[in-house]
């Protein structure tokens, strides 16, 4: 389907009845895939589910001119949403697109009926200035491509298979989507994008994603769980835990 930077690809299980449908937004380097657990066990309860590659990802185009700015990025689940005509949704967001679902669901809060998170980027704007900068220019360096692969590999967690699959994945999308996107989000203001979306809110973090910076510890704070012995990539390393979150977040904050 067509979005504002070129061809966005979905991965859509149809039907759904009544239920509202739930669009998921993989994280940086990641693709629709990341959510195949989750699809299958929302068609196995009958409710429709929506995956999304964002612009640069997966089978989606790669913009020209290149933007990848979050706030950008949120206009590709726009598309999506006035493609499919999408009046209600509960939307999913994992990483850096928790604060990419952040901005669209503060930007459309009728339309989202509920934002359940998956380990979510931290404010940046909460570290030391000289800690951002710094992070800021390894972004430039020679070696970034290395340096970014090493902290995939940390951050995947215990199992191989997740950690050589995310490897794969990280080496399918362009570099310089990686860096723009994470460069975009040193600056991103998390702490106001949390406050514009009123409705229910769910953050699900491993337990590295516990801090002052953490989305459940910014404002007036978010229901959140930590899912022990998780990776970054909770929801290819644990699937069931995410599915069972999901499902109860579903029944308690968006029945219909």
């Amino acid at each position: 389907m067509a979005g504002a930077a070129g061809d966005l690809r979905l991965v859509d299980t149809g039907g759904g009845g009544k239920e509202l449908p739930v669009v998921f937004v993989h994280g940086l380097a990641g693709n629709a895939s990341h959510w195949q657990a989750q699809l299958d066990h929302l068609a196995r309860t009958g409710r429709r589910g929506i995956a999304l590659e964002l612009r640069g990802h997966g089978g989606s185009t790669f913009p020209e001119p290149e933007d990848f700015t979050l706030e950008s990025l949120a206009g590709d689940i726009a598309a999506v949403v006035r493609a499919l005509r999408l009046r209600r949704f509960v939307l999913v967001g994992h990483s850096i697109s928790g604060g990419v679902a952040l901005e669209y669901a503060g930007e459309n809060p009728r339309q989202v009926a509920g934002l359940f998170l998956v380990d979510p980027m931290t404010d940046s704007r909460r570290y030391p200035e000289e800690q951002v900068n710094a992070y800021l220019a390894s972004l430039d360096a020679p070696d970034v491509a290395q340096a970014v692969r090493q902290d995939w590999a940390q951050m995947a967690g215990s199992r191989a298979d997740v950690r050589e699959r995310l490897l794969a994945d990280l080496d399918a999308t362009p570099l310089s989507a990686v860096v723009a996107v994470q460069r975009s989000s040193l600056r991103f203001d998390l702490t106001a994008a949390l406050a514009r979306y009123p409705g229910p809110k769910f953050s699900l973090v491993a337990p590295d994603n516990d801090t002052p910076q953490s989305v459940h510890r910014l404002g007036e704070g978010v229901a959140h769980q930590v899912v022990e012995g998780a990776g970054h990539w909770i929801q290819l390393d644990h699937p069931d835990a995410v599915n069972a979150a999901l499902d109860a977040f579903l029944t308690k904050s968006a029945p219909a």
